[in-house]
């Protein structure tokens, strides 16, 4: 698979599985990897926000890469988000990913810290430094309080020929025709909400970093490839159905309720690390409705 390649269709953002303990559920983690490549996605993010990256330790991180490349081998890339409270340990990790084997890397701003683009752009600039690994950049604002404007990310693009796509997630479907302005096809477009999907295909996207895949893999497979392939028109009656469901991953609790909807569909568990929380009372009632309903709505593909 080229780098080119492995940026194009559905890549999930992998849920991170905790057994009982507490401990990460390796031996279900790579089972649940290959069940989504099996079903056509093309690749797995670990380490994002919806696999709880920032409540992982660096151990827990490097042992899940290396659970990740042994279990897909050769027939699809693993691409660890890289993301950490200080520039010097997101270098390590990106280093250390490409050691074990990962073949790409989605690089997100640092936690917690946000300020100026002297600042945030030193910060990328060292992880697209740091290795020889095609990059993925993630803009998402409304989590990480860093805006990467169209601008920004071709400053970078025209100084680092390894950045190669964007993953965009700023709920400004616009951005896609603004990053298509400036910079053309230099650089693949990935959708990264869920509940935009549809809409970033028709302005360009090529692929889409998934949530909602890790409990409905077909059917967010389908949904995509009708989008690619025939428009907003062919994709609407699935999409119509995926919606509800789609909206939940663009919300705070979305990794409560993407685990919830796994463990209803028995593709998981729903057990997150402090400090959240599974959802309980009306809130969990509602929860269930939404994905009940959609269990027994499910179109036979």
């Amino acid at each position: 698979m080229s780098n080119a390649a492995f940026w194009r269709g559905v890549v999930p953002a992998i849920t991170t599985p905790f057994a009982a303990d507490g401990t990460v559920d390796h031996a279900f983690l790579a089972q649940h990897a290959r069940q989504l490549i099996d079903v056509g996605c093309t690749g797995i993010v670990p380490l994002g926000s919806l696999g709880e990256g920032a409540t992982l330790s660096f151990d827990e991180k490097r042992a899940i890469i290396a659970t990740l490349v042994e279990a897909l081998g050769d027939r699809a890339p693993v691409i660890p988000g890289i993301a950490a409270l200080s520039t010097a340990e997101a270098v390590r990790l990106a280093q250390e990913a490409q050691r074990l084997g990962a073949r790409g890397l989605m690089a997100l701003p640092p936690y917690v810290y946000s300020t100026d683009w002297r600042e945030m752009g030193a910060h990328m600039r060292a992880i697209l430094e740091a290795t020889d690994l095609p990059v993925l950049l993630y803009n998402n604002p409304v989590a990480y309080k860093t805006d990467f404007v169209p601008e920004r990310i071709a400053e970078l693009a025209a100084a680092y020929p390894n950045l190669q796509a964007v993953k965009e997630s700023s709920c400004d479907i616009r951005r896609f025709a603004a990053i298509k302005a400036l910079l053309g096809d230099r650089l693949e477009l990935m959708v990264g909400m869920d509940d935009a999907i549809v809409e970033g295909v028709c302005m360009g996207a090529v692929g889409w970093i998934a949530g909602v895949v890790n409990a409905f893999p077909a059917e967010s497979v389908r949904v995509f490839e009708q989008a690619r392939d025939g428009g907003a028109k062919a994709a609407m009656e699935l999409y119509a159905w995926l919606l509800p469901l789609l909206r939940m991953d663009t919300v705070p609790k979305f990794v409560q309720l993407i685990k919830l909807m796994q463990q209803r569909v028995d593709m998981g568990n729903e057990r997150v690390r402090a400090p959240r929380l599974v959802v309980e009372g009306e809130e969990r009632a509602q929860a269930l409705a939404v994905i009940d309903h959609a269990i027994a709505t499910r179109p036979k593909l």
